[in-house]
C-alpha cells in the first residue's frame, strides 16, 4: 500500500492495489506482498448505528460516511479483479500467502514479533475486504470459482481437490480459537471475526431464508465440523471477558528515514494496522464509548455466535453451534457427557451469568440469554437456582420500561424471557422474597422499597398499557398477560401500588370493553353508508378485548384462590373499585370466573359495613386481615392452575434469522454494506 495511501479516496489509485487487480499474475513467493501488507493510513473510526432495523431505516444518511467511501474504493478494485482474476489468479495467490503466515501467527505471537502479526492482519483486512464486495456482487458458485483460478491460460483453474474457500474458511476458524489474545493479538483475532461474519453474509441478500448454502456446508461437514465446539466456547469466552483493545501505541514501528520500504509508521504514534475500520483506542476514538463498543472483541464474537446458532439445518444434518449452544455444562458439573450429544463442552456458568446480566443494553445479549434459557436446560437450570436473580431481572424490566427506546424485537425478547422465567414456580416464590430499594430508573412513583415481584408486576402492567394506546399488539399482550398468570397463584405481599395497578388496569380494559360496545351498538342502529369502505369488525375487537378482561379475572380470581391471606393490598384495591365489577357479574362469559371475586367483595364489605363509617387505609387494612381468617376457604371455586408455556413457532428461523442479521447490520463494528443491495429486511417490518 505504502505511504502515498493516506486517504481512503486515494485506495483506487493505489499501485499496490492497482497491480493486484489488474492483469498481471504475481507469485505467491513475489516481495510485492511484503509491501502490500505493510500499509498504513487514518481507518475510519465510524460504525453504522441505527435505532431499527425496519428496511425504511436503511438510509445511507444514516451511515457512516467513511465506511461509505472506503466501500466505494473497494467496489473500484473489485470490479477491475473480478475481470483480471480469471487469468491472473491473483485471488488464490493473496489467499495462499495469508494462509501460510497464518501457520505461523501463534508462534509469531509467543515470540511477540509484531511486524509479521501486522502485515498478517493487514492481509486479512484486504481479503475481508474483497469478499464482501464478491459476496454482494455474484452468488456463491462464481465466489467459490475465483479462488480456483490459477497463473495458466485465460479461465483455466485448478485441478487440485483442495478447496481454498473452505481452507480459508477453517484457517479463520483455527486463527479465532488457537490464536493468544494478547495486545498484538487482539486486531487480528477481530478481524478474523469479522471476516467470518462477512462469509456468511450471502443471508443478506436474499429476501428468502437460505437453508442450502456453500457456506453452510463448509461450517456443518468436512475439516471445518471438529473445531465446533471449541469455536462456540471462544466466542463465548470472548463475550464473558469483554476484553477491552489495547492501549493506543501498543505496538509501533519506527518510520524509516526515507518514508519507504516495507514498514511506515503511524502518524502521532497510534496503534500499527489500523486499516481496520473499528476503533481500537487509538486515533479518532471517542473519549466515552457507549457500553457496547467497549470491547469490539465481545459485541463481534456475540453477533457471529448468533449467526452460527441461526443457520438453519442441512437436509441430513442439524446445526453443530445450535447443539454446542444447547448442550453445554457447567464446569463444576462432573457428571458424564452423554454420547449422544455431540459438540459439548464444559464453561464457567457463573462467569457467564455475571456477564449476561451485565450486558443487557443490547438486543444481542437479550437474544442470547432468551437462546440460552430457551434451549440450554443446563443454563435454565443454574439460573432458576441462583439466589441473586435480581441481578438478572431488573436489566430485564428496564428494557421493558423504556419500551419506547427499544425495538420491538428487543422488547419481545424480554418479555419471552420473563415468560420462561415465570414457568418456574420456585421462581415465582422467591422474587417476591427479594426487597429493593430506592430503583431510580422507575420515575411514575418514587418507590422506596419494593419486592421484585411486585416491581415484575408493575413493569409487565405498565408495558400492557403502552401496548393498548400504541402498538395495540395481540402477541404482546398475551405474553404479558401469560407471564402474570404465571405468577398470581404466588403472589405474595403485592406492594400497594401493585396492587393498585392491577385493578387500574382491569379499569382500563373495562372502559375499552365499554367504547367498543356502544361504537358496536351505534353502528347496528346507524343508517347503511353508501360507501365501499369497510365497517369496523366490531365483534372482533369486542371478542379480543373480552379474552384479555377473562384473562386478568383469572389473574385476580388466582391470586384470591390461592393467596388471598398474603394480599391484604389487593384485596383494599378492590373494595375501593368494586363498582368497576359489577357490570360483570351477569355477563355470560365472565359469570363463572366472577363468583370468587364477587364473594370476596361481599364478604369483606358486609365487615366494613359494620364497622362504621369513615375508616381510616389503616383500620381498613385490619379488617381484612382479620377478615381473611373467618372467611370460609371451601366457599371459594377452585379452578384450574393458571400456567402458561411458552412455545416456539413453527418456523422460527423465519423471525429470528432476519432479526440477527439486522444486529449484525446496525451494530457490527466496521462493517458496512451498502443498504440499496440489502434484500433480506424486505422480508419483514419492525
Amino acid at each position: 500500500m505504502g505511504s502515498n495511501s493516506s486517504k481512503i479516496s486515494d485506495l483506487p489509485k493505489n499501485e499496490y492495489l492497482k497491480k493486484l487487480s489488474g492483469p498481471e499474475s504475481i507469485s505467491e513467493n513475489d516481495p510485492f506482498w511484503n509491501q502490500l501488507f505493510s500499509f498504513s493510513f487514518p481507518a475510519p473510526t465510524s460504525r453504522l448505528t441505527l435505532n431499527s432495523w425496519q428496511s425504511s431505516s436503511l438510509d445511507a444518511a444514516n451511515n457512516s460516511t467513511e465506511l461509505k467511501l472506503l466501500e466505494e474504493a473497494t467496489v473500484s478494485v473489485c470490479k477491475s479483479l473480478v475481470e483480471n482474476n480469471p487469468r491472473t489468479g491473483n485471488l488464490a495467490a493473496l489467499t495462499k500467502v495469508f494462509l501460510s503466515r497464518t501457520r505461523e501467527l501463534r508462534l509469531s505471537a509467543e515470540c511477540q514479533n509484531h511486524i509479521f502479526i501486522w502485515q498478517t492482519h493487514n492481509a486479512l483486512f484486504i481479503i475481508c475486504c474483497l469478499l464482501k464486495v464478491f459476496i454482494c456482487e455474484m452468488s456463491e458458485e462464481e465466489l467459490q470459482l475465483h479462488f480456483t483460478y490459477e497463473e495458466k491460460s485465460p479461465g483455466s483453474y485448478s485441478s487440485d481437490s483442495e478447496d481454498l474457500l473452505e481452507e480459508l474458511l477453517c484457517s479463520l476458524i483455527q486463527l479465532i480459537t488457537d490464536t493468544p489474545l494478547l495486545d498484538i493479538t487482539y486486531e487480528i483475532s477481530v478481524e478474523a471475526i469479522s471476516a467470518m461474519v462477512v462469509f456468511l453474509s450471502c443471508q443478506l441478500f436474499h429476501k428468502e431464508v437460505l437453508r442450502q448454502s456453500i457456506s453452510h456446508k463448509y461450517l456443518m461437514q468436512g475439516p471445518c465440523l471438529p473445531y465446533t465446539s471449541k469455536l462456540v466456547k471462544t466466542l463465548l469466552y470472548n463475550f464473558i471477558r469483554q476484553e477491552k483493545p489495547p492501549p493506543p501505541g501498543t505496538h509501533v514501528f519506527p518510520q524509516q528515514s526515507d518514508g519507504g520500504g516495507l514498514l511506515y509508521g503511524l502518524a502521532s504514534g497510534v496503534a500499527t494496522g489500523l486499516w481496520t475500520v473499528f476503533t481500537l483506542g487509538g486515533a479518532g476514538s471517542k473519549a466515552t464509548a457507549s457500553p457496547e463498543l467497549t470491547s469490539p472483541l465481545a459485541n463481534q464474537s456475540l453477533l457471529l455466535l448468533l449467526v452460527l446458532v441461526n443457520l438453519t439445518d442441512a437436509p441430513d444434518i442439524p446445526n453443530p453451534y445450535r447443539q454446542a449452544v444447547t448442550s453445554f455444562k457447567n464446569t463444576q458439573d462432573s457428571s458424564p457427557f452423554p454420547s449422544s450429544i455431540p459438540h459439548t463442552f464444559q464453561i464457567n456458568f457463573n462467569s457467564l451469568y455475571t456477564a449476561l446480566c451485565e450486558q443487557q443494553t443490547s438486543d444481542q445479549a437479550t437474544l442470547l440469554l432468551y437462546t440460552l434459557l430457551h434451549q440450554n436446560s443446563n443454563v435454565r437450570t443454574y439460573m432458576l437456582a441462583r439466589t441473586d436473580m435480581e441481578n438478572l431481572v431488573l436489566p430485564i424490566l428496564e428494557i421493558l420500561y423504556h419500551v419506547e427506546e427499544r425495538s420491538s424485537h428487543h422488547v419481545y425478547m424480554a418479555l419471552i424471557i420473563l415468560l420462561i422465567l415465570t414457568e418456574d414456580d420456585g421462581f415465582n416464590r422467591s422474587i417476591h422474597e427479594v426487597i429493593l430499594k430506592n430503583i431510580t430508573w422507575y420515575s411514575e412513583r418514587v418507590l422506596t422499597e419494593i419486592s421484585l415481584g411486585s416491581l415484575l408486576i408493575l413493569v409487565v402492567i405498565r408495558t400492557v398499557q403502552y401496548n393498548m394506546t400504541r402498538t395495540r399488539d395481540k402477541y404482546l399482550h398475551t405474553n404479558c398477560l401469560a407471564a402474570l398468570a404465571n405468577m398470581s397463584a404466588q403472589f405474595r405481599s403485592l406492594h400497594q401500588y401493585a396492587a393498585q395497578r392491577i385493578i387500574s388496569l382491569f379499569s382500563l380494559l373495562s372502559k375499552k370493553h365499554n367504547k367498543v360496545l356502544e361504537q358496536a351498538t351505534q353502528s347496528l342502529r346507524g343508517p347503511l353508508s353508501c360507501s365501499d369502505a369497510p365497517l369496523p369488525d366490531y365483534a372482533q375487537d369486542l371478542s379480543v378485548i373480552e379474552e384479555v378482561i377473562r384473562m386478568m379475572l383469572e389473574i385476580i380470581n388466582s391470586c384470591l384462590t390461592n393467596s388471598l391471606h398474603h394480599n391484604p393490598n389487593l384485596v383494599y384495591a378492590l373494595l375501593y373499585k368494586r363498582d368497576l365489577f359489577e357490570q360483570f357479574r351477569t355477563h355470560p362469559s365472565f359469570q363463572d370466573i366472577m363468583q370468587n371475586i364477587d364473594l370476596v367483595i361481599s364478604f369483606f364489605s358486609s365487615r366494613l359495613l359494620q364497622a362504621g363509617a369513615e375508616l381510616s387505609v389503616e383500620r381498613v387494612l385490619e379488617i381484612i386481615k382479620q377478615g381473611v381468617v373467618a372467611l370460609p376457604k371451601d366457599r371459594l371455586k377452585k379452578f384450574p392452575e393458571l400456567k402458561f408455556k411458552y412455545v416456539e413457532e413453527e418456523q422460527p428461523e423465519e423471525f429470528f434469522i432476519p432479526y440477527v442479521w439486522s444486529l449484525v447490520y446496525n451494530s457490527a463494528v466496521g462493517l458496512y454494506w451498502n443498504p440499496q443491495d440489502i434484500q433480506l429486511f424486505a422480508m419483514d417490518s419492525d
